[in-house]
């Protein structure tokens, strides 16, 4: 069965993939969770959408603001004001903070500019973390160029889902 919500929107292999990765966590008997900015927990609503196997995912953060990303997930101000919160520093600490806030096992992070922004914002600028308890953790920067938002978005998906499913 397809993601119930969301399937009207998304191409079928990002359902597809949403599928494999939840039977795969559930099987391994690992949680999930996310963090995220730039999607405003779309992946989230993704990986709880997929009837039968939704129970692998354990909570969502949407850390919009860079305030929220401090306070929800515990990453230094002092990072988010050096790095910048497109950053890989922070994509890292994004997901390492969602993973010890949660009883996750696995942690996904994505911070980015989904579309137009400040004069010095890439559009489709995306990093991408990837934590794993007893693991280290990843990152991705992924450059989908000024799509829109949406279709950066959709992008997003198949990244977080193909990062996800490498951590299991």
């Amino acid at each position: 069965m397809a993601a119930e919500t969301l399937s009207p929107v998304l191409p079928e292999d990002v359902d597809a993939m949403a599928r494999r990765v939840l039977e795969r966590a559930c099987k391994a008997k690992l949680m999930l969770a996310t963090a995220e900015s730039c999607t405003g927990g779309m992946l989230a609503s993704l990986l709880t959408d997929v009837e039968g196997v939704s129970s692998a995912f354990e909570r969502g953060f949407v850390v919009y603001s860079n305030e929220a990303k401090c306070e929800l997930l515990g990453i230094a101000r002092a990072t988010v004001d050096q790095c910048g919160a497109v950053s890989r520093q922070v994509a890292v600490a994004m997901a390492e903070g969602a993973l010890k806030g949660s009883h996750a096992d696995i942690a996904l992070s994505i911070t980015g500019f989904a579309g137009p922004g400040g004069p010095d914002d890439e559009p489709g600028l995306i990093h991408f973390g990837c934590a794993r308890a007893g693991h280290e953790t990843t990152h991705r920067e992924e450059h989908f160029g000024d799509v829109g938002r949406g279709a950066t978005r959709i992008a997003c998906m198949r990244t977080a889902l193909d990062m996800i499913e490498a951590a299991l």
